[in-house]
């Protein structure tokens, strides 16, 4: 019954949502969620999908507040990998279970040979010890008889041993078993923190900077005449004040691929421009490099004037076109050393 109630949740939020589109990464953690509830997650990992509830709740919650914030869907993406956990815990636990069951009865069937055969083997002996005193048997006939019943007898210890090894093996793989569900779990858990850091961060760097998603990632846009004098590629004193706040954000995400773009106005030559926005560029990436970000995870590109967003006719879009953008790439990443 909870577990319809928190089902009926997800789908009413939707419904009062409607008035506005949701984004891709709502829509998919809704249906992971749904997914995980109809399935056996509430009985085996209720603790699991009640995490997995309370994160698509708090995304549920940033779209009714802006529906179109970068910062509802990072945390849907949250909300969705939890709802994948909750799943991957409640079928590890189903198939340990059987698992479990299974060893549980190979078990038994395999002792109880081995008590039939020692039986029979007692029942062998009986018979003959009976023969030798009546005579009835030959001596050869006894001969076969009892190198028969000795063969026996290794047969049934060597079943002893082949079960006894059977049950060091079930242990070991129920112990490797549960180190692999440990391990899922560590690194599911470790992604979804690391998409919630990356949450806060970029609510933190929109109170920085302009910050706006695109299909590449999240770009963050810093004007050039904050950064830069006239055709320079020293930065500013004030520059580095501003850039300390900007590598502090980004440090709690350290393990995201940066690419840092310098952008120039239509003055000048080509050239010249290629050159004054590369030279910018580098100059933000080293910056960041000194600040403590990886060297390996950004990567400067200067592009000139090839990518105006403004009117270059006038001198309030060529100042907006002079600047330079840092993207964090949403899908890429990349583990500490």
């Amino acid at each position: 019954m909870k577990t319809k109630h928190l089902v009926i949740l997800v789908a009413c939020a939707g419904f009062l949502c409607s008035c506005a589109t949701a984004p891709l990464e709502l829509v998919n953690a809704r249906d992971a969620y749904r997914q995980a509830a109809a399935g056996p997650a509430p009985r085996v990992a209720p603790a699991e999908l009640h995490v997995a509830h309370q994160a698509l709740a708090r995304a549920e919650q940033s779209f009714e507040e802006n529906s179109d914030s970068y910062q509802t869907r990072d945390l849907a993406y949250v909300a969705q990998r939890k709802s994948e956990l909750a799943e991957a815990m409640a079928s590890i636990a189903i198939e340990k279970r059987s698992q479990v069951q299974a060893d549980s009865d190979y078990q038994a069937t395999q002792g109880k040979i081995v008590a039939e055969t020692k039986q029979d083997l007692s029942q062998a002996r009986t018979a003959l010890a009976a023969s030798e005193r009546s005579g009835e048997l030959s001596e050869q006939d006894l001969s076969q008889t009892r190198t028969a019943l000795a063969a026996s007898e290794r047969s049934g210890e060597l079943a002893e041993q082949d079960l006894g090894r059977t049950r060091t093996a079930l242990a070991a793989s129920e112990r490797s078993g549960e180190v692999a569900a440990v391990r899922l779990s560590a690194e599911q858990e470790a992604r979804a923190a690391a998409d919630q850091r990356a949450a806060v961060a970029l609510a933190a760097l929109a109170k920085l900077a302009a910050v706006k998603e695109e299909p590449r990632g999240m770009v963050i846009t810093l004007s050039g005449s904050v950064l830069f004098a006239s055709n320079r590629t020293a930065l500013l004193p004030e520059a580095r004040v501003r850039l300390d706040q900007v590598a502090a954000v980004l440090l709690t995400t350290r393990e995201r691929n940066l690419v840092v773009e310098g952008h120039t106005d239509s003055e000048g030559s080509d050239s010249d421009n290629l050159g004054l926005s590369q030279g910018r560029a580098d100059a933000v990436r080293n910056y960041l490099v000194q600040r403590g970000y990886r060297a390996d995870l950004i990567l400067a590109h200067g592009l000139g004037e090839g990518h105006p967003i403004a009117d270059n006719a006038s001198a309030e879009g060529r100042a907006n076109n002079r600047r330079v953008e840092i993207i964090i790439e949403r899908e890429t990443h990349a583990s500490n050393p």
